[in-house]
């Protein structure tokens, strides 16, 4: 029998058998069918956009939850779930996830994290950093929306080159290295800080050097215990007077108030942003850099979308999809094993 939800979409419930877990997608809005069918093959599957209340609602009987960034899956979610043993995520950071939390509780996290052979395929992000790149610095969002208002003053809206500029790409993993191969076709001189240098493409160097010359700089670092907030006041202070600020990676791997004292300043001239500290669905309205934003066109923020574009979402969720099934193989085993006991 059908159960309603009070969501914007839902694309299949079934009544949940004793022998199968059953799996509740909180955010199924153009999840790929053959995903869906994979997953149907070993477990009751509720595919639904859900808002916040809706997942209070329905996580109760959830045996695993299927998330992708809309909600902070929090301790005051997870003490709805009792019978909860696995989290999937087809994301590679962490930060929507109280991890303490789920690991107190015996919750297994199956996401994308580690999985740099398959993810070399996914560019989504690294074209995003790109394109917000070069929004920024040919004022394009600003003019378009000059023009929508009835202007056509195109003096208002100069913007400079990428062409031969000096671009510093912080962090030389998988997407610093297709965002510098992709800025290297645009001419420019890449540099790369990285603690574990590795190849030949680049110039590496320390990152105060890197500071110190480079006119843009673009952040690509894994979020950790240690990184987080690594780039301050003191980083900001050593950028080149009148350079530019990119982030595609979390939010809290930079000082944001020291972002916003540098954008007032003028010792970054402008920044692009496609993640901040303590991002909420609901809304950011209240966030120091977005009400700066609002009155200041050299910020640009955009609500974490560098890795949604179709084609990386359905080939993470295809492939995230076989990960899950595995470790569901892996935990039966593992039951069988110790009931035999």
């Amino acid at each position: 029998m059908a159960s309603c939800f009070s969501a914007s979409l839902c694309l299949c419930v079934k009544v949940s058998s004793p022998m199968r877990p059953r799996l509740l997608i909180s955010e199924a809005q153009g999840f790929p069918p053959a995903a869906l069918a994979r997953l149907r093959e070993v477990a009751d599957v509720i595919a639904a956009d859900l808002d916040r209340s809706a997942l209070e609602r329905e996580v109760g009987g959830a045996d695993i939850l299927w998330v992708r960034l809309r909600h902070r899956i929090d301790d005051a979610l997870l003490e709805r779930a009792p019978r909860l043993k696995i989290i999937a995520t087809p994301t590679t950071g962490l930060t929507h996830i109280d991890l303490e939390a789920a690991e107190r509780r015996g919750i297994r996290i199956v996401c994308l994290r580690g999985e740099t052979s398959f993810l070399k395929e996914i560019r989504a992000t690294a074209e995003h950093t790109i394109g917000l790149l070069l929004a920024l610095i040919r004022h394009i969002p600003a003019a378009a929306a000059h023009v929508v208002a009835g202007g056509w003053d195109r003096d208002r809206f100069q913007g400079i080159e990428l062409y031969e500029k000096t671009v510093a790409v912080v962090g030389y993993g998988r997407l610093g290295e297709i965002v510098a191969r992709y800025l290297q076709a645009f001419d420019c001189r890449v540099v790369a800080v990285d603690p574990k240098p590795s190849g030949t493409a680049v110039e590496f160097c320390s990152l105060e050097d890197a500071l110190r010359i480079a006119d843009i700089v673009t952040l690509h670092v894994n979020l950790t215990s240690q990184s987080r907030q690594f780039f301050g006041a003191k980083q900001f202070a050593s950028m080149r007077m009148g350079s530019y600020f990119i982030n595609t990676a979390r939010g809290e791997l930079i000082d944001e108030a020291a972002l916003l004292s540098a954008l007032r300043s003028g010792r970054v001239a402008g920044a692009a942003l496609d993640v901040l500290c303590e991002e909420h669905s609901g809304g950011m309205a209240s966030h120091p850099l977005v009400q700066f934003a609002e009155t200041h066109s050299n910020l640009l923020l955009t609500p974490h979308i560098g890795g949604c574009a179709v084609e990386a979402m359905q080939k993470t969720e295809i492939f995230l999809a076989e990960r899950l099934l595995s470790a569901l193989a892996s935990r039966v085993h593992i039951e069988m094993t110790s009931a035999a006991r």
